[in-house]
């Protein structure tokens, strides 16, 4: 007789369907070619990953999860896309910067790099009282295909974004493995984000200031 497989429940459904939302975003960013798109795409994403701390707090009785939800609900949804945009209008930039490869490319290796990612994670067998293991395993292919985005493309915006959805990424990871750590330390990452936004900011405006692009292909010249 086979043995009975049991459906997974509904918290677990939707922790996966909110974990593969945030994976499908980032291959979107990927594909975006427009600036203020990334940025749209990216206040989606982090969207997603607060209504998940949101969902993990009600599920798994972990109350600090709520402010951290509206932290970065506030953090990464409102101000750090206002930052990037109000950016973007004094420079009156608008299309992202041409990758190394062309977009069908880009996406093609960004599959293949999130489904080795994928499978190795799953290779480690962890497993998690907070969110499904499958979660985690979405979480680094999140962070993979962020570094993808950051490698192919040749603007200051397009790297900023692959930065700070990477950070996406690692929340979610910390939400499968670490769901209870202690709210002075998620904190702490949402200051680092914050830390970064400015390095960025300043980045962009100094670099539009002396090149009249965001481009940074000139940035080549400066190899050794």
């Amino acid at each position: 007789m086979a043995p009975t497989v049991t459906p997974p429940g509904t918290y677990a459904g939707v922790a996966n369907v909110l974990a593969v939302l945030v994976l499908l975003s980032e291959f979107a960013m990927l594909r975006a070619a427009l600036l203020r798109a990334q940025m749209r795409l990216y206040a989606a994403q982090s969207l997603l990953v607060s209504v998940l701390a949101a969902v993990v707090a009600w599920g798994r009785d972990v109350p600090e999860l709520y402010v951290l939800a509206a932290l970065s609900l506030a953090l990464k949804v409102v101000v750090v896309p206002w930052v990037v945009m109000r950016q973007l209008r004094q420079t009156r930039t608008e299309i992202a910067g041409s990758g190394v490869l062309g977009v069908a490319s880009e996406v093609l290796v960004a599959v293949v790099v999130a489904v080795l990612a994928f499978f190795a994670t799953s290779r480690f067998h962890i497993a998690s009282p907070a969110l499904p293991t499958t979660a985690l395993g979405l979480a680094v292919a999140v962070i993979a295909v962020s570094f993808v985005l950051m490698i192919v493309r040749r603007d200051v915006v397009s790297q900023a974004v692959g930065f700070f959805s990477l950070e996406n990424g690692v929340s979610l990871a910390s939400l499968v493995v670490a769901a209870g750590l202690p709210l002075i330390l998620e904190v702490a990452f949402l200051f680092d984000l914050l830390v970064a936004v400015v390095v960025f900011g300043v980045l962009m405006r100094v670099h539009h200031r002396r090149a009249r692009s965001l481009s940074t292909e000139h940035l080549t010249k400066l190899r050794g």
